[in-house]
C-alpha cells in the first residue's frame, strides 16, 4: 500500500476503526461508518485499503508498535517478558476482547480470515519463530525440543484459557507467570 496519508492521519484512521470495531463488532462495521467517523470519503478508504478486511487487519497490525521480530534482549526469558510488556493491562484487555469478537467473525468471513492471516498472524508467527531460533542458536533451547512447534499454541491457549476458566482476561502478571511456569520449562529453559 503506497500511502498518501501522513502517518498521523493514518494512525487516526486506524484508531477510529478499532474504536468502531469495539463499539459495533466486525459485522456491523461499515466503510460508511469509518468514513463518517474519520471525516473521509468512502472512495479514499477503498483506494487506500481496498476492503474492510484489509483495513481492519492493518489497523490491528498498526496497533502493535513493537514487532516480535524486533525483540532481542539476549535471552529467551527476557525476550518473552519484553513481548508481554508490549501492551499494558488495559490495552491487553481491550485487544483480547476485540480479538475474541474477530475470531467469531472469521467463521463467516473468509476474506477477513485471509487478511488477518497475512497481515497480523503470519508476521507475529514469523517474529516468534525468529525469537525462538535465536534462543536455539544461543544454546538456550535444544533444536530438537518438540515443544518448539507448540509455542504459538501455548501462547494463544493462555489468552483463551484464562478467560474461560477464570472469567478474567489475561494480563501481564498472568502471562509472565505462565511463561515462567509453562512455556520456558517446556522448552527446557
Amino acid at each position: 500500500m503506497a500511502s498518501r496519508l501522513t502517518p498521523e492521519r493514518e494512525a487516526e484512521l486506524y484508531a477510529a476503526v478499532l474504536d468502531l470495531l469495539r463499539e459495533v463488532g466486525y459485522d456491523a462495521l461499515t466503510m460508511d461508518a469509518v468514513a463518517a467517523r474519520t471525516k473521509s470519503s468512502k472512495a479514499t478508504l477503498y483506494r487506500q485499503w481496498g476492503s474492510k478486511p484489509e483495513l481492519v487487519a492493518r489497523a490491528l497490525r498498526h496497533n502493535k508498535p513493537v514487532r516480535i521480530e524486533d525483540i532481542d534482549t539476549g535471552s529467551l526469558r527476557r525476550d518473552f517478558h519484553a513481548m508481554v510488556a508490549r501492551e499494558n493491562d488495559c490495552e491487553m484487555e481491550k485487544n483480547s476482547a476485540l480479538m475474541r469478537g474477530l475470531m467469531h467473525a472469521v467463521h463467516d468471513n473468509p476474506d477477513l480470515y485471509q487478511a488477518l492471516r497475512e497481515l497480523l498472524i503470519e508476521p507475529e508467527l514469523t517474529g516468534l519463530d525468529r525469537l525462538l531460533r535465536r534462543a536455539v542458536e544461543r544454546g538456550e533451547v535444544s533444536a530438537g525440543n518438540p515443544a518448539l512447534g507448540f509455542v504459538p499454541h501455548m501462547l494463544v491457549g493462555a489468552f483463551v484459557a484464562r478467560q474461560l476458566i477464570e472469567d478474567r482476561p489475561a494480563d501481564r502478571a498472568f502471562l509472565t507467570q505462565y511463561l515462567d511456569a509453562v512455556i520456558l520449562p517446556a522448552l527446557g529453559v
